[in-house]
């Protein structure tokens, strides 16, 4: 095998990697079974090109926007997490847990992208998995903001709970979507995940149409705080109103 091909299998199975998650060097080496010095120097070539990103010195690395321009201008969204970045440390800061954004995969939420809070007590990272859309307010939100139809057969199905909290009666559910249209946002207290909140907002679209969300999520001890609720919604609301004029 040359040392070009050699290297761009590297490359890839780095960025296969990173699509788990974000990750420091030495996990990552672990992950590839490659020598800390060897990753590292693949990193920057990717970080030069802006295909991989680190938060901060030392930090760890995610996928950067360079990769979603690879993907080509004939896909939907390609710039969404480019275009998120900033609003999403922007939220984080602000609301001092995990900022995070996700779009619709199938009956499910794919969560692209988080900011990861700089609380020695964290919510580990779900970018690159998906949860049901009931039981996460991402999903909520989209579930709100989408077709009748697709709504009424998502409901037929079989509802999972994912904790003891997890609402899956199909009426509940009903008159809560109704309720997140008029606050316009979303909240979900452990049921997804035990001891773990989060608020979700829509980002709308020129038409109007919802095709992703931003949330923020913390453990429930210190998220939210008493009588924040509405407050930390609204903070949400208005980072996915910025992304939105920012998209379209």
């Amino acid at each position: 095998m040359s040392g070009g091909v050699q290297t761009i299998e590297r490359a890839f199975a780095l960025l296969r990697a990173l699509a788990v998650g974000p990750a420091g060097v030495t996990d990552l080496a672990d992950r590839v079974d490659l020598p800390k010095s060897t990753v590292a120097r693949l990193l920057t070539a990717l970080e030069t090109e802006g295909v991989v990103q680190q938060d901060e010195a030392g930090g760890e690395y995610r996928l950067g926007g360079g990769l979603a321009d690879l993907a080509g201008s004939s896909a939907p969204g390609r710039n969404l997490v480019a275009a998120a970045r900033p609003h999403l440390i922007e939220l984080m800061s602000a609301s001092g847990e995990t900022a995070g954004i996700s779009v619709p995969d199938a009956t499910d939420v794919y969560y692209l992208d988080h900011v990861e809070t700089v609380e020695d007590v964290q919510v580990r990272s779900w970018t690159g998995e998906t949860a049901p859309m009931h039981t996460v307010p991402s999903g909520l939100v989209l579930l709100a903001h989408a077709p009748v139809d697709f709504v009424d057969a998502y409901l037929a199905r079989p509802l999972a709970m994912t904790t003891a909290r997890t609402v899956v009666d199909p009426e509940q559910i009903r008159l809560r979507l109704e309720a997140i249209r008029e606050a316009g946002y979303a909240w979900v207290f452990g049921e997804f995940a035990e001891d773990i909140n989060s608020v979700a907002a829509p980002v709308r679209g020129a038409d109007g149409t919802v095709a992703s969300a931003v949330h923020v999520h913390g453990p429930a001890f210190r998220f939210p705080e008493a009588d924040q609720h509405e407050k930390l919604g609204r903070l949400v609301v208005d980072a996915a109103n910025r992304l939105a004029e920012d998209l379209y």
